[in-house]
């Protein structure tokens, strides 16, 4: 018959040449050999804290054979990660709270992965530890705070995670900061409270801008996005969002952000979790594609990253299991006519680029003095604060019902 006649051609000459999805496959592992991909956002710290306390010495926390995670050393290998940026997650619950202590205990996890194993991470804080990271056949290793609440509206602590290794900074999580309002305004469930940042928010940006930490725009209302895209100096990312025109969640990047992401040199590193790929339960590795397809046509494709979100999130796509599967979505890229230049660029060149951008900022902004004015102690939930360096501020709480003067750390304890 003829048609078993032509699917006995098409098998010989598979045998004989390679077919076209071996071809970019093989083509995808030879770009990446070359040029490993640089994520933008993986929750490994948070499933080691989850699940070990951060107890890394203990046997099932070894990195080489860790089970159950998107995220252990040989699954990296096998995906041809080169740098990953580590989101030093804690959530919105320790706000008011013990948000910085948690934020530094996640801070420390990655600095001891570093340590323990040195064959494999290297933590750097630059460009240029990047390129040699690629050089030294490691991986990069950056650290992200998620969300602003981590800083707990203190620019010093902002400059103290900067020295601690921090490189970048989501501006809110799934919650208003004191000064920022999140992507939760855009729904029904918030009302917007700054319509982007307040005067403290926009000094927050400033000294992000002057220490030469990259702003993170994941997570935040429509409104911050286009607040921060205006008043930035320097390129922001997004660090784990899609296109919100394919998959209408506020969590991801409308089409007129798009366009400022290309006109002021950012980046949207394209998130692979289900919910906002295809508002769904169920996606697959080709419509993570049609995000990044999107981006690119809306964008340009120097605008285009990957920003897995593994360990992060419940859902991912088929084809997408766990971080050995880039190479799958890179073939994927080739496959719908993305050339070499551009697939290198989306990805390692474009984050690269935005990184030298800011570490450029940094340097032409030298000499400028660090924003010191503290945001104004009404703008904070009070009640586990004491208030010393504000004036004519008592640094006492009253209990009404039982009409007795406590300190703060001490009505704290007795309300939670």
């Amino acid at each position: 018959m003829p048609g078993r006649n032509v699917l006995a051609l098409v098998l010989a000459l598979c045998l004989l040449l390679p077919c076209a999805g071996q071809h970019h496959q093989e083509m995808a592992e030879r770009i990446m050999t070359d040029t490993p991909v640089i994520d933008g956002h993986n929750d490994l710290p948070w499933q080691l804290l989850k699940r070990f306390n951060n107890q890394l010495g203990l046997p099932d926390a070894n990195l080489t054979q860790l089970e159950g995670t998107h995220t252990n050393i040989p699954k990296l290998r096998s995906g041809h990660v080169g740098g990953q940026f580590w989101s030093v997650y804690v959530p919105c619950e320790t706000q008011n709270k013990d948000a910085v202590k948690r934020t530094l205990e996640q801070i420390d996890v990655v600095h001891r992965m570093c340590e323990l194993y040195p064959e494999t991470f290297t933590c750097v804080v630059d460009s240029d530890g990047i390129q040699n990271a690629f050089a030294s056949g490691k991986v990069a290793s950056l650290i992200g705070v998620e969300g602003g609440h981590s800083i707990d509206s203190s620019l010093g602590v902002l400059r103290t995670f900067y020295h601690l290794g921090v490189r970048y900074m989501t501006l809110t999580h799934s919650c208003n900061t004191p000064w920022a309002d999140n992507w939760l305004v855009d729904t029904e469930e918030e009302q917007p409270v700054h319509h982007g940042l307040s005067s403290f928010g926009e000094m927050v940006l400033e000294e992000m801008n002057r220490l030469g930490m990259i702003v993170d725009l994941a997570h935040v209302s429509e409104e911050t996005m286009k607040v921060v895209l205006r008043l930035s100096k320097a390129p922001v990312i997004f660090s784990h969002s899609s296109a919100f025109q394919l998959c209408p969640h506020r969590r991801n990047v409308p089409n007129d952000v798009l366009r400022l992401v290309a006109s002021t040199g950012s980046l949207v590193m394209v998130n692979f979790y289900n919910a906002y790929v295809t508002c769904s339960a169920t996606a697959t590795l080709a419509d993570v594609a049609d995000h990044m397809d999107h981006v690119k046509k809306v964008a340009g494709y120097e605008s285009v990253g990957f920003g897995g979100d593994y360990d992060g999130v419940t859902g991912l796509p088929t084809g997408l299991e766990d971080v050995s599967t880039y190479p799958a979505l890179v073939a994927e890229l080739l496959a719908r006519n993305w050339t070499e230049v551009e697939v290198k660029a989306a990805l390692a060149g474009n984050l690269l680029r935005v990184f030298r951008k800011v570490e450029e900022v940094k340097t032409s902004l030298r000499g400028t003095a660090p924003r010191e004015t503290p945001i104004a102690f009404e703008e904070l939930e009070r009640t586990c604060r004491t208030s010393y360096g504000y004036t004519n501020i008592a640094d006492t709480a009253w209990i009404p019902r039982a009409g007795l003067l406590l300190a703060p750390a001490l009505l704290c304890s007795l309300l939670s």
